[in-house]
């Protein structure tokens, strides 16, 4: 049984976590962490466990064998490096940290100490993603040219009567998130077009603030890749009723999901449109990843390649917004 500590729940998606670890076999969680206090006590007694406010104490435990990282992001590298300093697993929401230069530093300190790191992108382990995975792999569209990947929801936009939207007041915040739709929902969008469609060589992005956030509130970017292929990447916190869309384009064909419906447009006997129960299934969640990665010493799918890169394309893109240029990823590279 691996013993977990929840550190803070800051994140919407905390309770989220704390609900998967719960309903794991081998997972325990024993104590609470938060930088808000109040929040953490609440959280704390609502799970059944102690809370303890001095993180050092949480972290110097021996019966605590792993944390799952849900603070502000702007805490993410102090955090996950103390922890990995008293010898802790890690599982942490996305992002890893603000830059590839932080993202590498944090690695290398898990590599050395030999504890797991895994950071929550899960949409890698969705059907969706195999799907588009086995129809390139398969040379069923040909050479991809472009690839186009869309997630936005309405939490920014205040409902009638309202101040605000349902996401919290926090995710505005440029000093703890880093960021606003694009580094937050946009995550999705980039790492499953990094893995689709490869190596990104430059990208020019738009980060706007519709709703006067201090943050970007919708934004999208544009993506050129060491194969020649283009790819549009978009996010958004202010559209209702915006599905998830992915297109991959190609040579021979083209493959087209929105939301629940998959199609598939190729000389092929698989085209048309394709049943859900006829996806591939999906494969073990983030968070089972790693736990046989501590358990087992299993590699996981989710890669430290697949976060660097999620955090490249963010700095590039916060950069292009900044000196309104296009930018060449080698620029974030050197910088690291």
């Amino acid at each position: 049984m691996i013993s977990v500590a929840m550190l803070s729940k800051w994140h919407v998606h905390a309770g989220d976590y704390a609900r998967q670890a719960t309903e794991n076999p081998n997972l325990s969680i024993e104590k609470v962490w938060d930088e808000d206090a109040e929040r953490g006590a609440a959280w704390a007694k609502e799970l059944g466990v102690a809370f303890e406010a001095d993180l050092s104490k949480v972290l110097a435990d021996p019966t605590i064998d792993a944390v799952i990282v849900d603070t502000p992001t702007n805490l993410h590298k102090k955090v996950i490096l103390e922890a990995i300093h008293y010898g802790k697993h890690v599982f942490t929401e996305k992002v890893l940290a603000f830059t590839v230069k932080d993202c590498e530093e944090i690695y290398k300190a898990a590599e050395e100490k030999g504890v797991k790191l895994m950071a929550s992108l899960p949409r890698l382990t969705e059907s969706h993603y195999l799907m588009a995975q086995d129809v390139l792999d398969r040379g069923i569209l040909g050479e991809l040219t472009t690839i186009r990947c869309r997630l936005a929801h309405n939490g920014a936009v205040p409902p009638e009567g309202k101040t605000q939207g349902w996401l919290p007041p926090h995710f505005f915040d440029p000093v703890s998130c880093g960021g606003g739709a694009l580094i937050d929902l946009g995550a999705h969008p980039i790492y499953l077009t990094n893995r689709l469609a490869g190596e990104a060589k430059s990208l020019t992005a738009s980060l706007s603030s519709f709703l006067g956030h201090q943050v970007d509130d919708n934004a999208v970017v544009l993506v050129d890749y060491e194969s020649g292929a283009q790819g549009i990447i978009e996010a958004g916190f202010v559209s209702n009723g915006s599905p998830f869309t992915l297109e991959l384009y190609g040579t021979k064909g083209s493959l087209l999901i929105d939301d629940q419906i998959v199609r598939l447009n190729a000389d092929h006997p698989d085209a048309g449109t394709i049943k859900q129960e006829d996806l591939p299934r999906p494969i073990s969640s983030a968070m089972q990843q790693w736990v046989d990665a501590i358990l087992n010493d299993q590699e996981p799918a989710i890669t430290k390649k697949d976060v660097i890169k999620l955090t490249e394309i963010n700095e590039a893109a916060a950069l292009s917004n900044k000196e309104g240029r296009r930018i060449e990823l080698k620029e974030v590279v050197q910088k690291a």
